[in-house]
């Protein structure tokens, strides 16, 4: 992992040192000095890092981007609940939408590259009583969930935007967390996750320093999380030992639990913890 950008880092741009850029004379000491201090300290206008671009996880039209096997997931133009079964979804051929396949029972897709930090936009469609999951780095859980009207669920993280637990076979499942409000909108509608999200940190010798963590998420424009730490991954992980913990890893989309559909998947790399 690179080290965080630090805000001090000076660019050789910076500096101009030609006579006719500084007034020496004694009396304009103080604002060169002041002008010396910017540069050295900085100003968010002309100092500041710029954004790393967000990439497109799904281009719209093909898996390219995702590693095989991508099962039946394909990309189709629309989709909506089925009007003579709720708890299917049924689509319109063409492009812009991925679909997990005509019997909703596919496998899990992983995109071929792997990050850190990262800020990720998700979209997703459910019809009644259907399930999925976001997984950063294939390893910890935001649970894609039908909860709309739902007042209490059976244990903490099954909920819409959850946190799903952790489970051992000594402990059983342990540390699931509740989104702070249901933000859920009725199945068939389109929903949407803003995730920000930190990587577990590791020193030289590969032992964890800091844990991963979920700086916050949004479900619907709502905020149901805020800096929780993950001791490991939850529950179904690609990646579920402790031990499988590493500084990158890929996203995750569940697709094996009931049918769903995702669109505009967004992540954009962070240079830096937030």
């Amino acid at each position: 992992m690179n080290p965080p950008t630090s805000p001090f880092a000076l660019r050789p741009s910076s500096f101009d040192f030609r006579p006719s850029t500084f007034d020496l004379r004694p009396s304009n000491l103080p604002s060169l000095l002041l002008a010396l201090a910017s540069i050295l300290l900085g100003t968010p206008s002309s100092h500041a890092a710029e954004p790393t671009p967000a990439l497109a996880l799904f281009n719209g039209r093909d898996l390219t981007g995702w590693r095989a096997p991508t099962g039946d997931w394909l990309a189709v133009q629309t989709v909506q609940l089925d009007p003579a079964d709720p708890k299917r979804l049924t689509s319109t051929p063409g492009t812009g939408v991925l679909l997990n396949g005509p019997t909703s029972r596919t496998v899990n897709l992983i995109t071929a590259a792997e990050w850190g930090d990262v800020e990720l936009h998700v979209e997703f469609c459910l019809p009644r009583g259907s399930n999925s999951g976001v997984y950063l780095m294939g390893r910890y859980e935001v649970q894609v969930y039908d909860s709309f009207g739902v007042t209490q669920s059976p244990y903490p993280g099954i909920e819409c935007g959850g946190i799903y637990p952790r489970w051992t076979e000594a402990r059983g499942e342990f540390e699931g967390h509740s989104p702070r409000v249901n933000a859920s909108l009725p199945p068939g509608e389109w929903q949407s996750f803003d995730i920000t999200f930190t990587a577990p940190r590791f020193d030289a010798t590969g032992r964890k320093t800091a844990p991963a963590r979920f700086v916050q998420v949004r479900h619907n424009g709502r905020l149901i999380h805020e800096n929780i730490a993950l001791t490991g991954p939850t529950r179904a992980a690609v990646w579920e030992a402790e031990r499988d913990e590493k500084p990158t890893g890929p996203l995750m989309l569940q697709g094996d639990h009931g049918p769903v559909a995702y669109r505009n998947l967004r992540l954009r790399p962070l240079t830096s913890a937030p």
